[in-house]
């Protein structure tokens, strides 16, 4: 077996510690691959939020499944951008420490690590102002609207203002609005007050135009649904949160090596030669 003694050279020889050509490169290159991966699983049903107001499948099989998904997802991706930023930075002098240049590619690596993140951040932050106004009813955001919890209990505010009728003013905005205030209580300790519960029974009596017993027997029904409907999006949060954590700490780990293949490829020269053996092939 042949051993490889580490050959000591002043820093200098190993050039810069950033090259940020490579860097954003690779970073590109991971957050197309897990936009286009992501997307597919999307319309494969992988996912464990929708953004149907009437979806409720949050099953364990489902949050497993995504899981295993997405940390697929980060180890395609940021392996790809990982070897992309080792295989892109500029070669060291002839003769250089092989440890010190396979640490450098790790770090250049962890450094386009954190950029595809921030790049993914700021992409789902825009996505989600650009896609805010149209879920509010009526297209418009304003101060009197609830957005999270017209999203979130749509399905039981119609339950709840169902009608023949049309309302007076034509505007249930304001309406909805304040009735998802009062249904988000139930996800609390103490649940939805007696005096709010009053409050909302008048509220849908007057609104939907029914007698107070039909209106009270809407509340009865519908305050444990939203409590379930809660509960379910809060337990499938925290499995989001989780999972990609998790996810994203395994691309971290998997871009450092990417980037070290990477890196002994570049120094290599050549073009890359894909081997299916995993014997690491004896150096130079």
């Amino acid at each position: 077996m042949e051993v490889v003694q580490p050959r000591i050279v002043a820093a200098e020889d190993l050039g810069s510690d950033l090259n940020w050509k490579s860097i954003i490169a690779g970073a590109l290159g991971a957050a197309a691959l897990s936009f286009v991966l992501l997307t597919f699983g999307t319309g494969l049903g992988l996912a464990v939020s929708s953004a149907s107001p009437t979806w409720r499948d949050s099953s364990t099989a489902l949050w497993v499944l995504s899981g295993v998904y997405l940390i697929f997802i980060a180890i395609v991706s940021f392996g790809l951008g990982g070897y992309i930023t080792g295989r892109l930075r500029p070669r060291g002098a002839p003769v250089s420490d092989l440890r010190e240049s396979e640490f450098r590619d790790g770090m250049n690596a962890l450094v386009m690590w954190a950029l595809a993140i921030v790049l993914g951040a700021v992409l789902a932050i825009l996505s989600a102002r650009a896609l805010a106004p149209a879920a509010v009813p009526g297209g418009s955001a304003g101060p009197a609207t609830s957005v999270a919890g017209e999203n979130t209990l749509a399905y039981e505010l119609d339950q709840l203002f169902r009608s023949n009728r049309m309302p007076r003013d034509g505007d249930m905005t304001y309406t909805r609005a304040e009735a998802a205030r009062i249904l988000l209580t139930s996800s609390g300790h103490s649940g939805v007050s007696s005096q709010d519960r009053d409050y909302l029974v008048q509220l849908v009596s007057a609104r939907a135009g029914v007698p107070l017993d039909e209106a009270d027997a809407r509340v009865r029904e519908i305050i444990p649904r939203a409590h379930d409907a809660l509960k379910r999006v809060r337990e499938s949060g925290v499995m989001i949160a989780f999972m990609t954590a998790a996810a994203l700490l395994i691309g971290a780990v998997v871009a450092w090596l990417a980037a070290r293949e990477g890196g002994r490829e570049r120094e290599a020269g050549g073009a890359p030669a894909w081997r299916w053996s995993l014997a690491r092939p004896a150096r130079l």
